[in-house]
């Protein structure tokens, strides 16, 4: 079985290579596992050759059919058609990957003439080369490349540049360094924000709340390809960045993408990148960031009472007014616990719009 490690080889091996030796090894007919994966005889020799690339749905039979993960399918192919790629062939498709209109359009890029496209990017990421570039960003695109649902499949070039967006962001906030208890402890003064209609005012607050303790928000538009919410990772020893995108444009999932990606800061790794909206739903640290954001939103000693609410506008917004939070909130609590249709009482959402 193949080992599921990062898979970093320095020669260029097709991944068919290593499922002929699976093969071999288990007596498996081409027939056989054309069959046990969804292809054609002729799609598997291509598999087997090196001429064709492992997409996310093949890369998830192999792990069902042959064993290992579907990261290290992914890692294995990419790496390969990295290895045998040709500098020109490297650095177009690199530059086909990433949102470059939304870049332009969003005031992150200056718009370059047609051939200072590839200066400009690289001067956004502050690389010299597309080779230096996978080599900071490789580690994201293998762990988020194939965490993707079937429907929508995030490019990890674009989740780079918003990622990148939001890293220049953090550098105009002067932070003090990061102190989880000072981060925690105003957390009941962000919550009461979510009354605040304006969101020029209450993210003026929302910033200055979060620097002192080191923590600098900021809130970039999520472009073609990038699913993304919201992000925590560590800039710096001392200072943190909490990234949102308002990809939703509502009150409740703007509060609830902010309190989950507060717990990551507080209960997980700052080692770790934590991509809501990418990240696999399922997962611990998923499950505990939405508890937290949960609690903190409609505190545990008015749960039981939430739950019992009547489905009327009058109820839901005298609940809200009483225990200090948004009448969005509470739609979006009641949804999230399945208690209200996602269609019922969304008239009672702030709705915002990018300017």
């Amino acid at each position: 079985m193949p080992n599921t490690d990062a898979f970093c080889p320095d020669w260029a091996s097709a991944p068919g290579e290593t499922i002929g030796d699976i093969l071999r090894e288990r007596n498996f007919g081409i027939d056989e596992f054309a069959e046990r994966i969804g292809q054609t005889k002729e799609q598997v020799k291509d598999l087997l050759g090196g001429r064709s690339a492992i997409t996310i749905g093949l890369a998830r039979q192999l792990e069902q059919v042959l064993g290992g993960s579907v990261e290290f399918w992914m890692a294995r192919d990419f790496q390969y058609h990295q290895q045998i790629a040709s500098p020109e062939e490297v650095t177009n498709a690199w530059v086909r990957e990433l949102p470059f209109a939304d870049m332009v359009k969003f005031g992150w890029l200056k718009p370059p003439s047609r051939s200072d496209e590839l200066a400009a990017c690289l001067k956004f990421f502050d690389v010299p080369n597309v080779a230096m570039w996978h080599r900071l960003y490789g580690p994201l695109e293998r762990k988020f490349l194939f965490r993707t649902s079937p429907s929508f499949e995030s490019r990890p070039a674009a989740v780079a540049a918003w990622l990148r967006q939001g890293e220049i962001e953090a550098e105009k906030i002067r932070c003090a360094p990061w102190n989880a208890k000072e981060f925690e402890q105003p957390l009941s003064s962000v919550r009461a924000l979510t009354r605040e209609r304006d969101p020029k005012r209450f993210m003026a607050i929302l910033s200055q709340l979060c620097a002192q303790s080191g923590v600098a928000t900021a809130i970039v538009r999520s472009p073609s390809g990038c699913r993304a919410s919201g992000a925590t990772r560590f800039v710096a020893d001392n200072k943190a960045l909490l990234l949102l995108s308002f990809r939703y444009l509502s009150d409740d999932q703007f509060w609830f993408s902010f309190f989950h990606e507060a717990a990551h800061l507080l209960l997980h790794s700052h080692l770790d990148v934590f991509i809501e909206g990418i990240e696999t739903p399922n997962s611990a640290a998923e499950n505990e960031a939405n508890e937290f954001a949960s609690r903190t939103l409609i505190p545990p000693q008015h749960h039981a009472e939430l739950l019992r609410l009547r489905q009327s506008k009058f109820e839901l917004v005298r609940f809200a007014r009483r225990i200090g939070v948004s009448p969005g909130i509470v739609v979006g609590q009641l949804q999230y616990h399945g208690k209200i249709k996602p269609n019922h009482f969304n008239g009672l959402k702030r709705r915002y719009q990018w300017e």
